[in-house]
């Protein structure tokens, strides 16, 4: 069971979209994949035992992946209602606090 949940918004460079999409999709500890208007190209959901494998997950996994230019991650603090596929993975987490940007 995720003890953190983290929602990361990237940038990506427009040629690489579907790419990006495709290789975040198969990584097991992005739990949910949204291609969104407005400032950043897709948002994440992203599930971790702890900081350390947060971090190894966007730095040696996300971060690497061809056409990421950069990331911005807010990490959960706590769940005040959950709904639908990540209801029961939100309410999981615990009070952990963070927030920070990442460029290539």
């Amino acid at each position: 069971m995720a003890s953190l949940i983290a929602f990361v918004s990237i940038f990506v460079e427009s040629p690489y979209m579907d790419d990006v999409v495709q290789a975040l999709s198969r990584l097991d500890k992005v739990v949910d994949l949204y291609e969104v208007t407005g400032e950043f190209d897709i948002v994440t959901v992203v599930s971790a035992s702890d900081i350390e494998e947060f971090r190894d997950v966007l730095k040696n996994k996300i971060m690497k992946v061809k056409g990421v230019k950069s990331t911005v991650s807010s990490i959960v603090l706590k769940t005040h209602k959950g709904s639908g596929s990540n209801g029961d993975i939100l309410n999981a987490t615990s009070a952990v606090s963070a927030s920070f940007s990442h460029r290539k």
